[in-house]
């Protein structure tokens, strides 16, 4: 698989099931809102967040699939979390219609796109 580095800085954050969806959650170059029973989870720029009255862990970094893919395609999401697994990187994936986003802590990127490259992956930053 080929992946990007998405250049801007992460945060998760935790908002209660029924919040409406904030303003600063639109910001940045990769946003994902998904509610769920009993959350809404947001990701988005860390630096949209508010540094008070959110639930928030900052300090994500995205790595985007650039390898076109349709859905019959399977085993993606295994390929890459394999190898990051086995470097002990926790990884929070996210898909989208068209690709599949993997995020890391940003102390811990290099580490992930070492084994990321050692399992056959290219990544371009």
């Amino acid at each position: 698989m080929e992946l990007a580095l998405l250049a801007q800085e992460l945060a998760v954050c935790r908002l209660e099931e029924h919040d409406p969806v904030p303003d600063w959650a639109w910001r940045g170059e990769f946003v994902s809102i998904s509610r769920a029973r009993g959350e809404l989870s947001v990701v988005c720029a860390a630096g949209a967040v508010p540094d008070e009255g959110v639930r928030v862990e900052r300090g994500w970094r995205g790595l985007v699939v650039t390898t076109p893919m349709d859905f019959s395609v399977t085993g993606v999401a295994a390929a890459l979390t394999a190898p990051l697994a086995e470097a002990g990187i926790s990884v929070l994936p996210i898909a989208t219609h068209d690709t599949d986003y993997f995020l890391v802590q940003d102390a811990r990127l290099a580490d992930a796109i070492e084994a990321l490259i050692r399992a056959g992956h290219q990544v371009t930053a």
